[in-house]
C-alpha cells in the first residue's frame, strides 16, 4: 500500500514537472522524477511478482530498482544544486558522477554475495539477516542519507536567503529532506540490528518507516511541484505591477514627451510594445531624458519623483513587493 502510494506520488510529480518546467533547459529534476518513479514502481508488491520471476526470479529486480533510485538521487541532488549560486566543494562531491559510480559498483558487488533465493517481495525481512544483505542495504541508504543531506543543506540556506512566498518550496523541501534523512539513518540501524541478531531494536523502530516513507515524498513532492507553481505566480504578479507602474507614470511621460519628443513620437510601436517591460523602460528613459536635457525646462514634483524611483527599482528587481504580497499557489524510494 505505502509502495502504491509513494509511486503515485512520483508519478504525479512527473507529470507537474513536465507541464511547468518543460520550457527549462536544465531537466535534472524532471530525469530524478522519472528514474525515481521507475524504481518505486517496481518496489510495488504486485509489479515486483510479475517483473523479477522474468528476469530469472533470483530479486534481481531489488538491484535494478535500488540502482535506479540511487540515480535518480543523483539527478535530484545535482538538480538542487544547480538551482542556486551556492556549490561547496563538499556540495559537489557529495552529488558527483564518481560518488554515485562507487556507490552502485559496491552495492552491486555485496548483492553478489547475498544468497537470494526466489523472488520475494519481502527482501530485507527475509534475506536482511546475512551480513551481505545489511551491508547492500547500508551503502545504499547511506548514499541516500549523503544526497538527501545535502539537499537539506541547500534548500535550508535558501529558506534563510529568501522571503515571502519565495520561502515555500525551500520549507517544503528542507522538511522532506530531514524527513527523508530520518528515513535513512532509521533504515541503516534497522539493518544493524536485523544482522547482530537484536530483533527487538529491530522491532521497535520498524513502525517509523512507513511514516516517513510517507512524509519524506509528500514534502519533497510538494516542494519541487511547487517550485514552478511560486515562479509562474511572482511572474503574473511582476507583470501586474509593471503595467501599474506604466499607467501610474501615465501622465508624467506625457507631459515629457511634449516636452521633448523621443522614440516613442518616432516610432509609436515602441511606445504600444507588447512587452510590458520594454515599454515601462521606454517610458522611464523618455522621462529622465526630458529631466536632463538642458534645453528644455521639465521639472517634476516629489511625489512623481519618488514613483519614477520606485518604478526604476521595480524594474532591475530591486523591490520586494511581489516576493511579499503574493498569496500561496496552489521546486530532484525507500531511502528517499
Amino acid at each position: 500500500m505505502i509502495q502504491t502510494l509513494v509511486a503515485t506520488l512520483m508519478w504525479a510529480l512527473v507529470a507537474s514537472l513536465l507541464i511547468f518546467r518543460r520550457k527549462r533547459t536544465d531537466r535534472s529534476i524532471t530525469y530524478a522524477a522519472i528514474t525515481i518513479a521507475i524504481a518505486m514502481t517496481l518496489n510495488v508488491d504486485g509489479i515486483y511478482a510479475v517483473v523479477d520471476p522474468r528476469l530469472g526470479g533470483t530479486n534481481i529486480a531489488t538491484l535494478i530498482a535500488d540502482a535506479l533510485l540511487m540515480t535518480g538521487l543523483f539527478f535530484l541532488g545535482r538538480g538542487v544544486m544547480k538551482s542556486g549560486e551556492y556549490r561547496p566543494r563538499l556540495v559537489r562531491a557529495a552529488v558527483s558522477a564518481p560518488v554515485l559510480l562507487i556507490a552502485l559498483l559496491a552495492i552491486t558487488a555485496s548483492f553478489l554475495f547475498i544468497d537470494r533465493g526466489t523472488t520475494t517481495t519481502r527482501f530485507m525481512s527475509d534475506l536482511g539477516a546475512q551480513p551481505a544483505t545489511a551491508v547492500y542495504s547500508i551503502i545504499n541508504f547511506s548514499y541516500g542519507a549523503l544526497v538527501i543531506a545535502t539537499m537539506l543543506v541547500l534548500a535550508a540556506r535558501q529558506y534563510r536567503h529568501s522571503t515571502g512566498i519565495q520561502r515555500l518550496p525551500a520549507a517544503l523541501l528542507s522538511l522532506g529532506s530531514t524527513f527523508g534523512v530520518a528515513l535513512c539513518l532509521a533504515v541503516i540501524v534497522m539493518d544493524i540490528a536485523h544482522a547482530a541478531g537484536q530483533l527487538d531494536l529491530m522491532h521497535a523502530i520498524q513502525p517509523a518507516y512507513d511514516p516517513l516513507s510517507v512524509l519524506t515524498f509528500v514534502f519533497l513532492c510538494a516542494g519541487f511541484a511547487v517550485q514552478p507553481a511560486v515562479r509562474r505566480a511572482q511572474h503574473r504578479a511582476r507583470r501586474r505591477h509593471t503595467i501599474s507602474f506604466t499607467a501610474e507614470l501615465e501622465p508624467l511621460w506625457r507631459r515629457a514627451t511634449h516636452a521633448r519628443p523621443g522614440l516613442s513620437q518616432a516610432d509609436p510601436l515602441a511606445a504600444n510594445s507588447d512587452d510590458p517591460e520594454g515599454h515601462l523602460h521606454r517610458v522611464i528613459v523618455e522621462i529622465r531624458d526630458a529631466m536632463i536635457d538642458p534645453r528644455i525646462t521639465f521639472d517634476i514634483e516629489a511625489d512623481d519623483r519618488d514613483l519614477l524611483e520606485r518604478a526604476e527599482s521595480h524594474l532591475v528587481g530591486n523591490d520586494t513587493t511581489v516576493a511579499t504580497t503574493l498569496p500561496v499557489p496552489n521546486v530532484e524510494e525507500r531511502g528517499a
